[in-house]
């Protein structure tokens, strides 16, 4: 007697085309290992930044006159300062100051950056040719770090009025990317059609031309937040950033300026962290480019 087996015959399973591009640009992220460095290091960054009161072994703050220009050590494992400092908890709380410049000042910049591109790309005429392109060109004109000087001195020192003068420098910048992206799309059939549908200019602008300008956003902001690290760290080396004694890689190699000689520990650490994060996010952000960039499909 022959059995008989119903053999169920299973179809292939069939990715959607939206995570088969996910995918494909995961793995061309993956392939320059460049990025990869840059990420990984751009994430140790942002771990070190959120649990920097667990991994710092002192206070950074607390003064220890008994330690005194102590070269590094296994109790101090980059020194201390002239104030007797942990140079080594001073750094992991400077990069608390330096991710929170970076972030926020860049977030300032997108806020009244992405509205004014839109609006300037999407109705052109005097206001956007001869108001917000003039203004803007002014203030490209202007190097990021002496303008950013400028609104630090008029605001006042601190942290916050320094990251509201990086913001408002680096807010041209994405007017002028945005609106750029806004007229290459302006003009294509689906914002025609949704002219010709019916539809509010408001609505064409914030579901169709919006999310077709996210990866140059995108690219751009992560680039800004380096460029903004940098000059958080300037305008803490001139005494308007960051206020003593709260720890800043910037202060800290105002700081390590006279011991050069004599201590050279204090500069040298929170400037190759500098150099490192800057370096860093700049290979990450060149990454996240390449991976988004149509013509690398």
């Amino acid at each position: 007697m022959e059995q008989s087996q119903n053999l169920s015959v299973q179809k292939p399973k069939v990715q959607s085309p939206r995570l088969r591009m996910l995918k494909t640009m995961l793995e061309r992220l993956l392939q320059n290992k460049l990025a990869v460095f840059g990420g990984f290091v751009t994430f140790l960054l942002i771990f070190t930044a959120i649990f920097a009161p667990w991994l710092a072994p002192h206070d950074p703050t607390e003064q220890n006159y008994s330690a005194v220009l102590q070269a590094p050590s296994i109790e101090y494992w980059f020194g201390t300062d002239n104030l007797g400092r942990d140079i080594f908890s001073r750094v992991i709380y400077g990069a608390q100051v330096s991710l929170q410049a970076g972030l926020i000042s860049v977030g300032i910049a997108l806020i009244i950056g992405v509205p004014v591109g839109l609006i300037s790309g999407y109705y052109r005429g005097f206001i956007d040719e001869y108001i917000i392109m003039r203004m803007t060109d002014a203030m490209l004109s202007i190097p990021a770090l002496v303008l950013a000087l400028a609104l630090a001195a008029v605001l006042g020192a601190g942290l916050t009025n320094a990251m509201i003068a990086i913001g408002l420098v680096l807010t041209p910048n994405f007017v002028r990317l945005i609106r750029g992206e806004v007229l290459a799309h302006r003009e294509k059939e689906y914002v025609e059609a949704g002219k010709a549908s019916g539809i509010s200019d408001f609505s064409i602008i914030l579901k169709h031309i919006l999310p077709n300008t996210i990866a140059p956003i995108m690219v751009q902001a992560t680039l800004a937040i380096a460029a903004a690290i940098i000059v958080e760290a300037s305008l803490s080396y001139l005494g308007l950033g960051t206020q003593p004694p709260n720890p800043s890689w910037g202060s800290m190699l105002a700081t390590g300026q006279g011991y050069l000689d004599s201590a050279p520990w204090i500069a040298l650490f929170p400037g190759a962290l500098i150099f490192i994060t800057v370096i860093s996010i700049n290979l990450f952000g060149d990454g996240i480019r390449d991976m988004l960039d149509p013509k690398m499909k």
